[in-house]
């Protein structure tokens, strides 16, 4: 593909016309979400409970997940970055699309209050509860090469083989996984585009709630981020907790926070009909 210079003028043409659609966007947008939810993570009622999984550390787990249900997703009492992926249950081709999170809602900073899209530009999950605040959308997970040269001599597991097993467990190939939503991964990005581990941001035993707003299967992998600094591989367990949500209420955040998530949301009541 022949690459083609644009010149200043265009340039800034084009950078005045972003950030002209940019502040309509934002016009609409919260001026503040909620603060962090609390530590520790309250209880769920028991008879919401639908099941339970502890994913041991440098393993696995997928799962189907109906619409109206949520899926809390608890560090326990170490720090550990969670993987996740997910393709609606309808068809496996639509699948999460973190590209579109970020530019319909104008930041990388997922917290509650804040939606995940699909790349069919429907919204597959409401963040209702996090701790943390600390997740990050643009680096990806942990390959056998970057484990290698990180924990030198140690067999270990990594983030793309165990999602590459979750995908072929459905029926899918690599070529199916999204991109991957790490959970828990205090990942910053400087003025000049490198990215940074903030460990401050993060606080063992933080939880995150994500409510489906559709019939999904979700994939996660519990392994350690790249940027994560520890040089010893320890992955620490965390539980995957599968209940019912309570209904949104008309104001609910995650419905009403931006022009772009409620038209994500016509286009999920639209395909009910």
């Amino acid at each position: 593909m022949m690459h083609i210079r644009r010149s200043p003028e265009e340039i800034a043409a084009n950078r005045q016309r972003y950030e002209e659609h940019q502040k309509k966007g934002l016009e609409f947008a919260p001026k503040a979400l909620p603060a962090p939810s609390p530590l520790p993570a309250p209880a769920i009622d028991a008879a919401a409970i639908i099941h339970q999984e502890t994913i041991p550390g440098g393993w696995y787990w997928s799962t189907a997940l109906k619409r109206g249900e949520a899926l809390r997703i608890d560090q326990g009492e170490g720090g550990s970055t969670v993987a996740l992926v997910a393709w609606s249950a309808a068809d496996t081709s639509e699948r999460l699309n973190l590209v579109d999170t970020v530019k319909v809602q104008w930041t990388t900073a997922l917290g509650k209050g804040r939606v995940i899209f699909s790349d069919m530009g429907r919204v597959m999950f409401s963040l209702i509860e996090d701790s943390s605040g600390a997740h990050d959308c643009l680096m990806g997970g942990s390959t056998a090469a970057s484990n290698a040269g990180k924990y030198p001599g140690v067999k270990t597991r990594n983030t793309r083989d165990n999602l590459v097993l979750v995908a072929g467990k459905l029926g899918l190939t690599r070529r199916d996984i999204p991109g991957i939503l790490n959970l828990f991964a205090p990942v910053r990005v400087d003025d000049e585009g490198g990215f940074h581990w903030r460990g401050k941001l993060s606080n063992s035993g933080d939880y995150a709630e994500l409510r489906a707003e559709m019939d999904m299967i979700v994939g996660f992998s519990n392994c350690p981020h790249p940027l994560d600094p520890d040089p010893i591989y320890t992955p620490k367990p965390v539980i995957v907790t599968r209940f019912r949500a309570a209904a949104p209420a008309a104001d609910d955040l995650s419905r009403t926070a931006t022009a772009e998530a409620l038209r994500g949301f016509e286009n999920n009541a639209s395909m009910l009909v």
